[in-house]
């Protein structure tokens, strides 16, 4: 069983958003045994913000009230994947990427923003993890 956590700063918007966008995604794409969650560096037990909850109900992945989790022990078989490269420096760990490794680009944070500016933040985070699929399905076929 294969593990993934995104990580933001306070798991409201861009790693929920990411989390429930890859459960879809590999649903989607018939690709089972894969565990995704989400935490924040700085969550406080925020529920998911509004318009994160907008553009997951729009984009047909799950919407609902989550409260934030924030990133505490590292777990040694779990892959963590940063929105940006400055969080590399508060997760340490072995098995650590961010989304500029896949894409080429960090993702923004869109806190208090408008939903246009989330459903962009969606978007990019959605090819970021048709990337990862891309990656989980040669790494399967080994």
């Amino acid at each position: 069983m294969e593990k993934i956590c995104f990580v933001c700063t306070g798991n409201t918007c861009r790693s929920i958003m990411a989390e429930r966008l890859l459960k879809k995604q590999l649903k989607d794409a018939h690709i089972t045994n894969i565990k995704v969650f989400s935490k924040g560096l700085r969550a406080k037990g925020d529920n998911i913000a509004e318009n994160a909850k907008k553009v997951l109900k729009s984009l047909g992945a799950l919407s609902s009230n989550r409260k934030s989790i924030k990133l505490g022990k590292i777990d040694k078989d779990m892959l963590y994947i940063a929105m940006n490269e400055n969080m590399l420096k508060y997760i340490q760990s072995s098995n650590v990427i961010t989304m500029k490794n896949l894409i080429g680009h960090d993702i923004d944070d869109p806190y208090g923003q408008s939903e246009d500016v989330y459903m962009k933040t969606a978007l990019e985070i959605m090819e970021a993890n048709d990337k990862l699929i891309e990656i989980i399905k040669r790494w399967r076929k080994q």
